[in-house]
Formats: C-alpha cells, structure tokens, sequence
C-alpha cells in the first residue's frame, strides 16, 4: 500500500467513523470496524471476524462495564488481523501494534506524499471534508428543520466530537496501512535455549503434584460438598467458605499456569525419558488444578447462590472458567509436546469467552436468578438490581408490584437513532411502555 492510497484509505475510515460512531454501546462500532476492514482489505480474516464481533455486543447488550471489555479486546483482535502473531510475544505485541504504529505512520504518509505527489482527487476531498465540517454546524444550528434533516445522518452533537472521531479512526488506519505496507515480525527469531536440565525440575515439579495431590485428597469431601459442608460445620458461613478460599484458588490456578509455561520451555528434552517425565508431570499438574478450577467455581456458585448475584462475581468466575479452558488446552498441547498453536488458542478462546458471557448477558442473568432466589428466599436486594443496566429490565418487569416499581421507577430510557441502535435498550423501552403508573414509596429508594 502506498502513502498516497494510504492517506485516502484513513480519510475515508475517519470519516466513516465520524458519521458512524455512536456515543455508547450501539450498531454503528461494528459497523465502523466493517468499514475499516474493508478498507484495508488485506488483513486476517479470523482476527478481523472476531473483532467486529467483539465490537458488534454493543448493538445488543447496553451494560456499558461489558462493552468496554468487549471493545478492547475488539481493538486487540483488530490490531492482530493486520500485523499477525504466533508466538506469545508476537500475540502481545501484535495485540498493540496498530496504536503504535501511528507514529511512525506519520512522517511515512508526509515523505510519499511530498516525494511523489498527492493523487487527483486528494486535494478536492480534503477541502470538502474541511468545508461541511464548518458550513454543516452553521446551517443546522440556523434551522431547525434543517437540523432534524440532518440529524439522520450526522449526530446531534457539537462539532467537537466528530471531528476528534475522524481523527482518531484516520490516525489508528493510517497506522494499520503502515503495517500493511512495511510488514513487521513481531514474533521474533530467538530462540529461548532448554537448559533446565531433568534433575533441575523434576523436584520441585513433583513436590508441586504431591502438594496440589494432598490437598484435594484432604479437601474431597469439603471441595464439592456443597451446601451440607457449610451446614454442618460449627461458625462456617457461606461467605467465609466463598471468600476465604475463592480468591486463593484463582492464584494458585494462575501461578501454576506460570510455571507449567516456564517448565515446558526451558525443560531439556534430549531423550525420550525427559519428554516422558515431562509429559507425566506437567499433565498431573494440570489436571489436579482442574480440580481446584471446578473446586473455586463450586465455591463461588454457593456463595451467589446465597448471598445474590453481581456483576463482579459473575466475571470473576468466567475468568475462572475460562482458565480451566486453558488447561484443558495445556493438556491437548503435552500430549504430543507441541504446542506452536497453544498461545493463538488461549487468546482466542479469550475472546470467544468475552462473546460468550456476552450472550450469556450478564446482568439480565444476574437480575433473573436474584428473582428466582427472591422466590425461594425472599430475600432481594432492589437497590442493587435497580443500578443494574437496561439488560435487566425485562427481568425486573417479572416483579411483585411493589418491588417492580422501586426497582424501575426512576428508570428512563432515551430513543436511539439507527447509530445507537441496541436490543437491550429496545426490550427495556418496550417493557416500561407495557407498565403504567410506576410509583415506589419504599424508604431505601
């Protein structure tokens, strides 16, 4: 790609995002980052797929703490589509590489410019695109009618942000045509040596197996007990088995991914009992962490089941879930040593867990099993639920009166233009045109 057509390429994906891009969750991210991709056109098609799919949970979930994830790691899986990765360090580096790329995709774009000349039609775009941005603004705020003519296509918004759109969407795509034209590798030719030799960490290997071995054979009967562990023992409350052993579990689960990693690369294997060692030891390794995976998770659910559902406990536990993922993955790369795919696979079932709890759509989910508790229980905590985004609101609807009116009765949900447009929005507006008369009298609200 040359600087010239590179130049043509960013204005057209800046503006793009300027017309398309919603303030929030909505349809027009994943929109934009279509348009983008198109764009480039040369870029990996899986990356760029999950991308815009990370990027299109803002046309159907409105929890915004979500969509933040989920735009992130959309930018992520963006910036991969165009410069790649195999390795650990090339998926790391790749992951940002795009952002950076723009500092030196600058001063590219001015040298081919001033070395070969600026195409035809650059000049007349660039004064166009420099006219509507001043006469537009002056003409709406002129007439109102006007103004609602326009508001379809551009957003009711002051001049400011559309322009800071166009330049932020120019700058990241003139960094993605930089890439594209002057491609890097950012995985990298060295080669760590395996020189931990079998007596260096066999030791302390196995002491780790024996040690994780005692614990879930001491544990068994407390790991998967569930309520009846709790019940019996003397001053035991499900928040002192939850919490005193949940965030404990989540570390060793991480530390040990650590090590396994560390083991498995520097580890010698210059004969078929070193590579049999390995393949024993590090699989017992990770199978008896998937006992403690499913122990922290069993954990978590009596807590929640308990004490109610939120948003951080419902994430914290995907976390989990989705490092007893990695494990199993750990163990399909040992049985045959190779594992040149291993590090593709964790960030990619990474993001296809960030689109998995967002079809799970957390905080519906988190309102509809309080509900059900609230049921069995009720016992409900309707300041909490009434914080919860618009997902929750059908759920909510489901309410006693007296609890669906506290709960909803301070909630207003503007109109979306076709930029904004989000299903989650649409099924809570939908629900509160349903309910007439909300009025809560509670004190707490």
């Amino acid at each position: 790609m040359s600087p010239n057509r590179a130049l043509l390429t960013c204005a057209a994906a800046g503006i793009g995002g300027a017309v398309l891009l919603p303030d929030g969750p909505g349809l027009g991210w994943s929109l934009t980052a279509a348009v983008v991709f198109a764009l480039l056109r040369k870029v990996r098609p899986v990356w760029a797929v999950l991308s815009v799919a990370l990027f299109a949970v803002g046309a159907f979930v409105a929890a915004e703490w979500l969509f933040v994830l989920c735009a992130l790691a959309g930018c992520a899986a963006g910036s991969l589509a165009v410069v790649g990765g195999r390795t650990a360090r090339g998926l790391v580096f790749g992951a940002g590489a795009v952002p950076v790329a723009t500092v030196w995709a600058l001063p590219w774009v001015a040298r081919g410019v001033k070395e070969r000349g600026t195409p035809p039609m650059t000049r007349p775009i660039l004064v166009t695109v420099g006219l509507l941005l001043v006469f537009v603004p002056l003409l709406a705020g002129a007439d109102a009618a006007f103004a609602d003519l326009l508001s379809f296509v551009i957003p009711e918004e002051s001049a400011g942000r559309p322009i800071t759109l166009f330049l932020s969407v120019a700058f990241l795509t003139v960094g993605a045509c930089y890439l594209l034209a002057s491609p890097v590798d950012l995985d990298g030719t060295a080669v760590l040596p395996r020189t931990v030799a079998r007596r260096d960490w066999v030791l302390p290997v196995g002491a780790l197996v024996l040690l994780f071995a005692a614990f879930v054979a001491v544990q068994i009967t407390t790991l998967f007990a569930g309520d009846e562990h709790v019940i019996t023992t003397a001053d035991l409350t499900y928040a002192d088995h939850a919490r005193g052993g949940f965030w404990q579990l989540l570390a060793v689960t991480v530390l040990t991914l650590c090590v396994i990693a560390m083991v498995a690369r520097l580890a010698q294997l210059d004969s078929p009992t070193d590579r049999q060692w390995l393949r024993v030891l590090l699989g017992a390794l990770s199978v008896l962490t998937l006992v403690i995976v499913a122990s922290a998770l069993t954990r978590m659910w009596l807590y929640q089941q308990a004490y109610g559902f939120t948003v951080l406990r419902v994430l914290v536990s995907a976390c989990e879930l989705w490092l007893g993922v990695v494990y199993l993955l750990v163990l399909a790369a040992g049985v045959r040593l190779e594992g040149a795919w291993l590090a593709r696979a964790v960030v990619g079932t990474g993001f296809a867990a960030l689109l998995g709890l967002a079809a799970l759509n957390p905080d519906r989910f988190i309102a509809e099993r309080n509900i059900e508790r609230w049921h069995a229980t009720y016992k409900i905590d309707i300041r909490y639920l009434s914080r919860l985004s618009d997902d929750a609101v059908p759920a909510l609807a489901s309410l006693p009166p007296e609890l669906r009116d506290c709960a909803l009765a301070y909630r207003r949900v503007p109109a979306d233009d076709w930029r904004a447009w989000n299903l989650g929005r649409q099924n809570a507006r939908t629900t509160l045109a349903e309910i007439e008369n909300l009025w809560c009298t509670r004190s707490e609200r």
